[in-house]
């Protein structure tokens, strides 16, 4: 596989950490104004919807039975790591939720792929290193705790809600990488129309409502495009590099969704975070890096 192939996905699972950031913030927002399995279910059903729009655009493709299994695989594991996410996102802070999401979600396929055969260059695994740094820095608070926040410090609001998102999320890359590289897009239609099914059948089955107000469809709508352009754009990036390297990079979205609470919703980075953006800046240049350099 060529450099070029390597540093083009490199850049598709940085702009996907990006984009997953984005989506994070935007489904939390939506999730503190309505119910999180509404906005769960819109989310999804739109970003299923804007893709089948424009897979007549697309290369052709030949997906097999496999494909469209571990597509569906992803999409339970996803969907379920999705909704928990946001409902963390919803009752705790996103600074903390975000990245503890991440340090879970990044371990199981880096450990995967580690294991059936990635070799890393030295840079690249000290990048990787540092990207994990990062990912606990952007968490890291600096605002003084009550006497009963501090007694139940280990365990802030949403944090076991985050532990159990990062374990499905993880699951997620992980069943998401294993489709062909013929598949096309094809596994991720599989993974929405899966976690699609997941969420909305019970709802309607139990007469629960879907009903979001307008302004909360909007941000529900935006999150789910968002969401799924950065699964396009991880997929294509597991085809052409390390699974432990994209999975690395996809999950620097913390630092996104940081920035966002701290642009859109005015929230102060302290020194510790902006620490880690750094520290996330300077991985990405070793990750990037590593696989061009002779040591």
């Amino acid at each position: 596989m060529s450099l070029w192939h390597c540093v083009v996905a490199y850049l598709l699972a940085i702009a996907s950490a990006a984009l997953y950031g984005a989506a994070d913030f935007l489904g939390g927002i939506g999730s503190r104004r309505a119910s999180t399995i509404a906005v769960v279910v819109t989310s999804q059903g739109c970003g299923l919807l804007a893709l089948l729009l424009i897979l007549p655009f697309l290369p052709a493709s030949s997906p097999s039975t496999r494909d469209l299994v571990w597509g569906a695989t992803a999409g339970v594991a996803g969907g379920v790591g999705v909704a928990l996410l946001y409902r963390a996102l919803a009752v705790g802070r996103m600074a903390v939720v975000a990245p503890t999401t991440a340090v879970c979600a990044v371990i199981i396929p880096v450990v995967a792929g580690v294991l059936t055969g990635d070799r890393l260059a030295l840079l690249t695994t000290i990048g990787i290193g540092l990207a994990l740094a990062a990912i606990l820095l952007v968490s890291r608070q600096t605002i003084a705790l009550s006497e009963e926040a501090a007694n139940s410090r280990l365990f802030p609001p949403g944090v076991w809600l985050a532990l159990a998102s990062g374990v499905a999320i993880g699951l997620f890359y992980l069943a998401l990488a294993r489709s062909g590289t013929m598949a096309g897009m094809w596994p991720l239609v599989g993974a929405r129309a899966a976690s699609v099914a997941l969420f909305g059948i019970p709802a309607i089955w139990n007469g629960q409502s879907l009903r979001l107000t307008t302004p909360v469809a909007r941000i529900a709508v935006a999150a789910g495009v968002v969401d799924m352009c950065a699964n396009a754009f991880y997929l294509v990036a597991t085809r052409y590099a390390p699974l432990s390297v994209v999975v690395t990079l996809s999950s620097l979205y913390p630092a996104s969704t940081v920035l966002l609470a701290r642009v859109v919703l005015g929230e102060r980075l302290n020194v510790w975070q902006v620490a880690g953006v750094v520290c996330a800046l300077a991985a990405i240049a070793l990750i990037v890096g590593g696989d061009s350099l002779p040591f």
